[in-house]
C-alpha cells in the first residue's frame, strides 16, 4: 500500500449550516480545516472517508470577539493568529505561549484552534505506515484487538498531545459544539475522556465551533517537554495559572497534556497562604501532578521521565508566576 491520499469527494460549504447539514447526512464524512493532522491521517490510512468537508473558508469560525466579560474564539482561528494577538497575550498568556510552541511557523499559519483541540491521540504503535501496523497485527485503536502498550488491558492507551487544551483549561474555558440539531456548551475539561480510541465526547454530526474564555484574572504560563525544541509533539505539556486573592493567598490551577489519553486537570486542594511554607506547598503541588498523570510507553521516552518532567515543569512555572 502506497502512502498517497485515497479517493474521496471534497465538499467546500459556503456557510456553517451547510457544513453541519452535510456532516449530519454523511456518517463517513470527516471535517478538515488546516489539515496539518487530518491529511497525514488520510495518507497513512489512519482515517478513511468517502467525503471530506473543508471548513477552512468559513469566516464565521475565524473570529475572536468579546463575549460577556470574556472572549469567544472561533474554532477556525489559526494558531498563528492566536500567537500574534496582543489581547490574548495580556489576558490569557498560557494560551499564546502554547500556540507559539506548536510544530513550526508554516504549520501554525494554517493549523486551527478546533483542530488542535480535536487532535487525534498518538502512539508509537499507531502512528506508523500501513504495512508496519499490519505486520504488527494492527492495534486496539485500529483493526486489532490488543493494545501493544498495555497488552493485558482492554483500553487504548494512546496519548492526547494537543498543546492548547491545558492552557485553556487552567483559564476555565468552555467549548461550544454544534450540529444540525443545535448547539451546546460544556467545560472544556469535560470534553475529553480517558480512552485513546474514543477520547472526544462528540456526538454524531457534531463539530467544535468555538471556545469561550471567562473574564481574565489569572496570570499563566505554558511549558513543553520534547526531544527537539521545535516541531515535536509534547512528551508532556504543562499549563499553570495563578489567581491572587485580596488576603495575599494564591490559588493555582494546573493542567497537563501528552501523558494520558486526555488532558488532565490536576486537583490542587488548597491555596498558598501568606504564612505557609512555600517550598512545602510547591513540593506538594509537584506530587499532585505526579499522582494525576499516567504516562505509558506511547513514545520512545521512558514514562517515569515524562512524569517527573511534568511535575518539575509545573513547580518551576508556579514559583515564577506573580
Amino acid at each position: 500500500m502506497t502512502e498517497v491520499l485515497p479517493q474521496f469527494e471534497l465538499l467546500i460549504p459556503t456557510d456553517l449550516d451547510q457544513a453541519l447539514a452535510a456532516f449530519g447526512d454523511n456518517s463517513n464524512a470527516v471535517i478538515c480545516a488546516g489539515g496539518t493532522d487530518m491529511v497525514v491521517q488520510l495518507r497513512l490510512g489512519l482515517s478513511e472517508t468517502a467525503m471530506l468537508i473543508d471548513i477552512s473558508g468559513l469566516a464565521e469560525l475565524q473570529q475572536i470577539a468579546p463575549a460577556g466579560e470574556g472572549l469567544r474564539i472561533g474554532a477556525g482561528v489559526t494558531l498563528a493568529t492566536i500567537e500574534a494577538d496582543a489581547e490574548l497575550a495580556r489576558d490569557y498568556p498560557a494560551l499564546v505561549r502554547a500556540a507559539a510552541q506548536v510544530a513550526g511557523p508554516t504549520h501554525r499559519s494554517v493549523a486551527t484552534l478546533g483542530g488542535n483541540l480535536c487532535l487525534d491521540t498518538r502512539c508509537l504503535y499507531y502512528n506508523q505506515s500501513h504495512w508496519w501496523r499490519k505486520s504488527n497485527a494492527f492495534c486496539l485503536k485500529y483493526r486489532g484487538d490488543t493494545c501493544h502498550v498495555a497488552p493485558n488491558g482492554n483500553r487504548c492507551r494512546a496519548a492526547y498531545s494537543g498543546d492548547l487544551a491545558p492552557a485553556l483549561m487552567v483559564h476555565g474555558a468552555e467549548i461550544e459544539l454544534a450540529s444540525a440539531a443545535g448547539t451546546r456548551r460544556m467545560p472544556l475539561a469535560e470534553f475529553y475522556q480517558e480512552d485513546g480510541a474514543d477520547h472526544l465526547k462528540l456526538i454524531a454530526g457534531e463539530i467544535v465551533v468555538a471556545v469561550h474564555l471567562p473574564a481574565p484574572g489569572a496570570v499563566s504560563d505554558y511549558g513543553k517537554i520534547r526531544v527537539r525544541d521545535s516541531i515535536d509533539f509534547p512528551l508532556a505539556g504543562v499549563a499553570v495559572a495563578r489567581v491572587s486573592d485580596a488576603d495575599g493567598s494564591a490559588r493555582f490551577r494546573v493542567a497537563v497534556t501528552g501523558t494520558n489519553s486526555m488532558p488532565v486537570l490536576v486537583p490542587i486542594d488548597a491555596p498558598l497562604t501568606p504564612n505557609e511554607d512555600a517550598e512545602a506547598f510547591f513540593s506538594a503541588l509537584g506530587k499532585a501532578v505526579q499522582k494525576a498523570v499516567s504516562p505509558q510507553r506511547t513514545t520512545t521516552i521512558a514514562p517515569h521521565y515524562r512524569r517527573l518532567s511534568a511535575a518539575a515543569t509545573a513547580i518551576r512555572m508556579a514559583r515564577a508566576l506573580r
